[in-house]
C-alpha cells in the first residue's frame, strides 16, 4: 500500500510560494503543444509573440508601468545585477551606495564593482532595521551616483519610504533602484508614483507572487541607460539577450494579475494572522524582530535565548512545520544573519533567528498548531541546554 505523502504545514512564503492553479492552467498550453520561439517569423512564433506581449501588458498593469518600460530575466537575482553592472557600465566609476540589509544579489555585484574603481558605502540601519535618515542624508552631498535600497526585506520583513528616499536622493542626481520582490503583492506598488518621487527601476519576480519559477522583471526608466550583461540575439529591447521562457513569462502575467487584485484584501488576512502568531510567540518568551517597525503583513522574524536557529528549524521540519533560518549558515563557519547584525542584533541572539512567511494558503488553525509544537519544541531544547550548563 503507497504511505501518502507527508507534507509540513507550509510557513516559508519569502522563500518561495506555491504555484496558483489558474496559474498553471495558463502554463499548459505553452509545455505542451504551443512550441514556438518568440523570435520566428511563422505561426508558432507569433504566438509566442503575442502570449509575450500580453503577458508584459499584465505585469505592467499589475506595477502602473508602461509594457516598454518591463523586461524580462531568469529571476530576481538578474535583474538586480542587470540593473546595478548595466547602470554602472553606462558610466564612469563613482560612489555607488546601497542599504545594509539589501539581499546578497545586490550586495555581491556591489561588492564587484568596488574592485573595479568603483567607491560602495553601505546606508546604516538603525535597530529596527529602517534606513538613518541623518547618515543619509548625509551620504547624499557625496553625489552618489547609484542608490539601491529594498522596498521591504526579506528577513525581517521591514518596510521602507522608498518614494521619501529617492525624492531626497533627486538633487544628487542619483539612479535609484528599488528590490520589491518581497513587497509585490503583499503591499501597493505603483511604478508611476514611484517613478515621479524618483525611482528609476524596480526588480519584480514571479516565483513570490504564487507565479513560476524562472521568471521576473526589471522595470526600468527609459531614460536610464544600461549596458547588457547578457549579450546575443538583442531580446528585451537589446538589454537581456537570450530566448524568452515563454511558459513562465506566461505564467509570472497571470500571477501579477493575480496579485494586483488580491492587495486589496489578502494583506488584511495575512496581518490578522501574523498577530494571532505573534501573540503566541510573546507568550512563549520570544524576542520578535523590528517588532515596532512598519513590517510586512506575513511576515515574522524572532529568536529564543540560547537556542540555535538551525536547530529550531530542523525540529520544527520533523513537527510537521517548513520554516526558516535566519542565519547563513555553513558547517565551518557558521555567520548570524548581515541583517541582523546591521541592526545591532548581539551575534549569540542573532544565531537563533528563525523567520515566519505566511501566504494566502495559510488558515488560523494551522498557526495554533505551529505554536503548540513550538512550545514543546523549545521546551525540550530549553531543557537540553540547561542540561548541558549544569
Amino acid at each position: 500500500m503507497v504511505q501518502p505523502l507527508f507534507q509540513p504545514v507550509y510557513l516559508d512564503h519569502n522563500a518561495t510560494t506555491p504555484l496558483d492553479p489558474a496559474v498553471l492552467a495558463a502554463m499548459l498550453p505553452w509545455l505542451n503543444s504551443l512550441c514556438g520561439n518568440a523570435s520566428s517569423r511563422h505561426e508558432y512564433g507569433r504566438r509566442a509573440r503575442l502570449a509575450l506581449d500580453e503577458a508584459r501588458q499584465k505585469v505592467a498593469a499589475a506595477l502602473g508601468a508602461h509594457p516598454t518600460e518591463v523586461l524580462f530575466t531568469s529571476g530576481g537575482s538578474e535583474a538586480n545585477n542587470l540593473f546595478i553592472k548595466g547602470a554602472a557600465a553606462s558610466l564612469k566609476p563613482g560612489l555607488l551606495a546601497h542599504s545594509a540589509i539589501e539581499h546578497p544579489c545586490v550586495l555581491k555585484p556591489a561588492a564587484q564593482l568596488a574592485r573595479q574603481g568603483w567607491a560602495v558605502r553601505e546606508i546604516a540601519v538603525d535597530a529596527a532595521g529602517q534606513v538613518k535618515t541623518a547618515e543619509y542624508a548625509e551620504l547624499l552631498r557625496e553625489k552618489p551616483k547609484l542608490l539601491s535600497v529594498m522596498l521591504a526585506n526579506n528577513e525581517t520583513g521591514v518596510v521602507q519610504d522608498i518614494a521619501a528616499l529617492a525624492a531626497a536622493a533627486r538633487t544628487s542626481g542619483a539612479w535609484f533602484h528599488s528590490d520589491v520582490v518581497q513587497a509585490f503583492g503583499k503591499l501597493p506598488v505603483d511604478f508611476r508614483v514611484l517613478n515621479a518621487a524618483g525611482v528609476h527601476a524596480l526588480t519584480v519576480s514571479a516565483h513570490k507572487i504564487n507565479g513560476p519559477k524562472g521568471a521576473a522583471a526589471l522595470v526600468l526608466d527609459k531614460r536610464i541607460e544600461l549596458q547588457p550583461q547578457i549579450a546575443g540575439g538583442g531580446h528585451e529591447r537589446g538589454l537581456r539577450s537570450g530566448t524568452e521562457n515563454v511558459p513562465a513569462i506566461v505564467g509570472f502575467g497571470v500571477a501579477a494579475e493575480l496579485a494586483a487584485q488580491r492587495v486589496a484584501e489578502l494583506p488584511q488576512r495575512m496581518q490578522m494572522l501574523k498577530n494571532r502568531l505573534e501573540s503566541g510567540l510573546t507568550a512563549l518568551g520570544a524576542r520578535i524582530f523590528a517588532v515596532d517597525a512598519l513590517r510586512l503583513p506575513n511576515t515574522s522574524y524572532f529568536a529564543f535565548p540560547d537556542i540555535d536557529g538551525e536547530t529550531l528549524v530542523g525540529k520544527l521540519d520533523r513537527e510537521g512545520f517548513a520554516v526558516a533560518s535566519g542565519a547563513a549558515c555553513s558547517s565551518a563557519n557558521p555567520e548570524p544573519s548581515h541583517v541582523l547584525r546591521a541592526m545591532g542584533v548581539a551575534p549569540e541572539i542573532a544565531r537563533g533567528a528563525v523567520r515566519v512567511s505566511l501566504g494566502a494558503s495559510n488558515m488560523e488553525h494551522e498557526i495554533d498548531q505551529f505554536i503548540n509544537a513550538l512550545q514543546i519544541t523549545v521546551g525540550r531544547l530549553q531543557g537540553l541546554t540547561a542540561v548541558v550548563a549544569h
